[in-house]
């Protein structure tokens, strides 16, 4: 009876080990960025969003990122140039839906945007902590680094541009994933 016992606390203690890993996280994708209706009151800001899809690490998903942008340039010292502009990123979240149902829910902690004036197209580069989420990521946390890549499809009357074709990745680690991670895992 003690040696069962002995197992079962052995067993349990390399579950939980394995619970609380950190495990790498590489997921591709695509969709669309516009000006956003969410207005996160932020003074001096717009709001920017994204819907996307893709697969990777975790499996398929969904994600919805809403996000407060600086109306007024500043200066980067990696965004330079007679043509390029850097906005800074001031605040936002995310939420994942993944094939399984679960979610995955992320709050903007840093970032900007790189906008290429003669070309049109746009370098976003962000980062985001997870904050937990439901099902299998009920418990997790981590961080994710967005890169993404957009390209102007239509501009209003002005010519400002206002919806974006969106391509990219997140990067990062995960920890307190519940079960294993996703199927389609893309290695």
């Amino acid at each position: 009876m003690k040696r069962i016992a002995t197992v079962l606390v052995m067993l349990h203690l390399g579950v939980a080990g394995v619970y609380a890993q950190q495990a790498p996280v590489k997921m591709k994708f695509s969709g669309t960025s516009a000006p956003s209706t969410v207005n996160l009151l932020q003074p001096g800001t717009s709001t920017g969003e994204d819907h996307v899809a893709g697969k990777g690490t975790l499996s398929s998903f969904t994600v919805r990122n809403v996000r407060a942008i600086a109306n007024s340039p500043t200066p980067s010292s990696t965004c330079s140039g007679p043509n390029q502009l850097f906005f800074q990123e001031l605040a936002g979240g995310g939420v994942f839906r993944f094939q399984d149902g679960s979610l995955l829910t992320v709050n903007l902690t840093q970032g900007g945007d790189c906008i290429n004036l003669a070309t049109g197209e746009a370098l976003c580069t962000l980062t985001f902590q997870i904050a937990g989420g439901t099902g299998r990521f009920k418990n997790a946390s981590g961080t994710l680094k967005f890169t993404e890549t957009v390209v102007t499809v239509l501009a209003d009357t002005s010519n400002n541009p206002v919806f974006f074709a969106a391509i990219g990745e997140y990067t990062g680690t995960v920890s307190g994933v519940s079960e294993e991670q996703g199927q389609d895992r893309e290695q």
